[in-house]
Parts: structure tokens; C-alpha cells; sequence
């Protein structure tokens, strides 16, 4: 019996190497070098032994002519079939990444009662609890009487040859794929080798049955899925759910989706019956602001087709350090940087001897730039001490050179913002001419550059001192260009 010869396998882009290095030649990455069978590293077979199939010819296609769109299943949970794109596609293999403890299997037990009880056969697999235990929850859920086929199995084949028996399912819950084992390779549950080989068995399955799929995977320290990253090529979409502990919401985002945008979001409230979907999460995230404080200002931005109003909350403090900390929750610390830069450079507001902490209030990630002018407005406001208008929204991205562009769905940002009763918006002053945008009933205030912001701040945090009685400690801020 020949020996079986080490083979190091990238995690990140699945290069095979003969010795272990720290940095993978074909893409880069360090330290993702993981040592695998090469024997059992694909059909247990050595590729010398293997029978050299002969090719068959297939027919070609022209580009023109009808392509019907992909029958799609709703999973009965709005915010779900939002971020997928309109529902789950047959034969469609969705991998669903998340903290511990975050509501991954509560989401997922959801969504398989909904179809069971539409009709559809769903299964759920677990390979980390007991069929009693996944019974407790859907006891607690209120779920006990959906007709989900439930198993606690990890064998690979021993699941596909009993979904293989009777009606396809429509819908196949995996939790997680970590604990699944093949026999083809000789590695231990949850290693490179077998989470890429169970995968790949599942992946087939899904696809010459039509059923729609689901595999949970675990994430690392810095919010990956764990496991090799070609998994997430192999599968249609990545779903991420997120969400702090300390906070009731959750939001589910699309980072991969063959079917769908990937920039739509779905918004849950964790509560005691399970998940709850959030239709109008501006409301929600509103509904604890601080109003009359400076350092706080209300962005109207857009997730996907949905816009979303959130609170942007800032303190600037003075440092005792010798550098000062920036500190950021829910922001690009790197945008922080920029907006923090130009303030200093073309409005002369002096934040070098200050702390700057930066959150964005309800657990939400933004990543858009037009969340600039709302950072700056939060952040001049707390160093000025000047509390921002209550009835105002901030939008709009701000050059290097302190200019404010525009942003894009500018009318649908102040139509949500109208009907959660904001009466004006600070926006990009190109905005106005929109003919649309005036339509919203918003008292628009078109703002051209960085400095006339700053300047309104300052005079009205100069005025609120002066009216109490109170000494300006602070000095106004001088103008420099546009």
C-alpha cells in the first residue's frame, strides 16, 4: 500500500501545495495553509488507478432565444424573500453564516414551518443538537405543529439516500455543515477536506433534485465563515445574519446572490416568540432617539430599494493623550478618517487635541458615502455643543475639497423621511433642482459645500449660549474656501 503523501490546501482559494509555507502563492493570503490527505483528498482512488473516461460531445447553444426565469418559492417570511430576491430557487444552495447565538436555527426552524405548513415538504437536519432539543425550541417558537421532518444526522451519504426516498423536498435545512462527514476522505468532521467534500455531495444532491438548500456555517473571530473559502464559490448565495448581543435587532444581508441584488437587507427583532419581522425598520431604529442633544443628527440613507433612517451619534471630548482616539461603531473608521481630515483642512475645525467616538445607534452597518454629511453635522454639533434641528435629515457625500455631491435615490430618501414626520433635510444643493425630490413636502436646505454647514452650527450654538447667559468657550469657526 503506498504511503499517503502530505498535501498543504489553501482555505482561502484551494491551491494544493507539496510543503507548508505562510504565504499561499496563488492568491496571496497568509497563514491559510492547511494540511490534507492527498490520497483522500478527492475519491480515495490515486489518480494513476483512475479509468480515463472518454469525452462525449454536447450540444452548443446560440445567445439569442427564451431563457424562462428560475421558479421561485416563497418562504412565507417577507424579509427573507426580500433579500433573496423574491424566494428560494429550485436547486439552489444557500449558505447562511452568523455569530453564536445570534438566531441562526430560530430563523431557519421559522422559515421551514412556513413552507410545511403551506404544503411543501421541508426538512430540517441538525448536527449539533438532538431531535429533542430542536422540538424544545419549535415548542417555545409556537411552531411544535408545523409538519417539519426532523433528523440529528452527520453522515453524508445516510442524508442524501434518505432524502432521495419519496417526494423531493422543497426545502433542506443543514445545521451546520462543520459536523457533516463523508466517506470519500479519510479526515476528521470539520476539517478543510471534509466540509469542502460534504459540501460538494450536499451541492450535488440539490442540484439533480431541484430541492432548495440551506447549510449553516460557523463564523471565525473576525466575522468569516469558517472553513475553505472555495465553499462559497460553490454555493448560489451567502447570506450573513447580523446583529449585536445587546441589541434585539438583526439584520440578514445578501454578500453573495446569483439570483438576487446583493444589497438588499432584511431587519428581525429578536423577542421571546422568535424572530419578528421588522416592515418599517426607520421607525424602529428611531424610536429611542435623543432629542435636543447635541452630537446627534439622523441620516436618511438606502439599503437596497429600501431607505432607511438611522441616528448617527458622535462625542468629541478633550484628550489627555498623546493620541487621541477614534473610535467607531457601525461606520468605515477609514470614511471617519476623511470626513475628520477635511473638517480640519477646509473649515478649521480643530479636532487634533480631541477624542472622537462615533456610533450609529441600533446595531446597523452603514456603508454608503452619503452618510458623510450626517457624520460631519453629528460631530460639529458635538464639539460646538449646538443641538441639531429635531425635524431634520442629513444626506450627502463629501469630496476632499469639502464640496457636498450628490447621492443617488434622493427622492425616495426624503419621502421616507416625510412620512415619519421630518419636516426638512440638509441635502447636496444639485439635489434641488430634482423636480422629484420637491415633491416630498420637506423644507429642502441645499448645501454646497462643507463650510456653510459648519458656519450654521457654530451660529446657532453661538446663540444658544448667548441666550442663556452662558461664556462661548468656544471659538467660532473660521471659513476657508467654498
Amino acid at each position: 500500500m503506498a504511503r499517503a503523501v502530505p498535501s498543504f490546501v489553501c482555505q482561502a482559494c484551494g491551491a494544493a501545495h507539496s510543503r507548508w509555507q505562510g504565504r499561499c502563492e496563488a492568491c496571496g493570503e497568509w497563514n491559510t495553509l492547511a494540511e490534507e490527505d492527498a490520497a483522500g483528498a478527492a475519491s480515495g482512488v490515486p489518480v494513476a488507478a483512475r479509468a480515463k473516461r472518454k469525452g462525449r460531445t454536447f450540444a452548443l447553444e446560440t445567445l439569442a432565444g427564451e431563457s424562462p426565469d428560475a421558479p421561485r418559492l416563497r418562504s412565507g417570511i417577507n424579509e427573507i424573500d426580500r433579500v433573496t430576491g423574491g424566494g428560494f430557487v429550485r436547486g439552489s444552495v444557500l449558505l447562511l453564516g452568523g455569530d453564536p447565538g445570534i438566531g441562526k436555527s430560530t430563523l431557519l426552524i421559522q422559515a421551514a414551518s412556513a413552507l410545511a405548513r403551506a404544503g411543501h415538504r421541508a426538512v430540517y437536519i441538525s448536527g449539533e443538537e438532538a431531535v429533542a432539543q430542536v422540538r424544545l425550541r419549535a415548542e417555545r417558537l409556537g411552531l411544535a405543529s408545523a409538519p417539519v421532518e426532523l433528523a440529528a444526522e452527520t453522515a453524508v451519504e445516510d442524508i442524501v439516500a434518505t432524502l432521495s426516498h419519496g417526494a423531493t423536498p422543497r426545502l433542506v435545512v443543514i445545521d451546520s455543515i462543520q459536523t457533516m462527514w463523508t466517506d470519500t476522505v479519510e479526515s476528521a468532521p470539520g476539517t478543510v477536506t471534509q466540509v469542502r467534500a460534504s459540501a460538494q455531495a450536499l451541492i450535488r444532491f440539490a442540484k439533480k433534485s431541484g430541492a432548495s438548500l440551506i447549510l449553516v456555517g460557523h463564523v471565525t473571530k473576525d466575522g468569516q465563515i469558517a472553513g475553505p473559502r472555495v465553499v462559497e464559490h460553490m454555493v448560489d448565495a451567502v447570506l450573513s445574519f447580523e446583529g449585536e448581543g445587546s441589541q434585539q435587532f438583526r439584520i440578514l444581508r445578501a454578500v453573495k446572490n446569483r439570483f438576487g441584488p446583493t444589497d438588499e437587507i432584511g431587519v428581525f427583532e429578536m423577542t421571546g416568540g422568535g424572530l419578528r419581522e421588522v416592515a418599517n425598520p426607520s421607525e424602529l431604529f428611531l424610536s429611542e432617539r435623543d432629542l435636543g442633544t447635541p452630537g446627534t443628527a439622523v441620516f436618511a440613507g438606502l439599503e437596497g430599494t429600501r431607505p432607511v433612517l438611522v441616528e448617527m451619534q458622535a462625542l468629541v471630548a478633550p484628550t489627555a493623550l498623546g493620541t487621541p482616539r477614534r473610535a467607531v461603531v457601525g461606520w468605515d473608521p477609514s470614511r471617519l478618517a476623511m470626513v475628520l481630515a477635511v473638517l480640519e483642512a477646509h473649515c478649521g475645525v480643530k479636532l487634533s487635541g480631541h477624542d472622537v467616538y462615533l456610533n450609529i445607534a441600533g446595531g446597523l452597518r452603514i456603508a454608503e458615502p452619503a452618510a458623510d454629511l450626517a457624520a460631519a453635522a453629528a460631530l460639529v454639533s458635538s464639539l460646538a455643543g449646538a443641538p441639531l434641528p429635531a425635524d431634520a435629515v442629513f444626506f450627502g457625500e463629501i469630496s476632499l475639497s469639502g464640496a457636498v455631491r450628490p447621492v443617488a435615490q434622493a427622492p425616495a430618501r426624503l419621502k421616507e423621511a416625510a412620512k415619519l414626520g421630518f419636516a426638512r433635510a440638509y441635502l447636496p444643493e444639485t439635489v434641488r433642482a430634482d423636480g422629484a425630490a420637491g415633491e416630498s413636502g420637506l423644507t429642502l436646505n441645499p448645501v454646497s459645500g462643507l463650510t456653510q454647514l459648519v458656519a450654521e452650527i457654530a451660529a446657532r450654538g453661538q446663540g444658544q449660549k448667548a441666550a442663556s447667559g452662558k461664556k462661548d468657550t468656544l471659538r467660532p469657526f473660521p471659513h476657508r474656501g467654498g
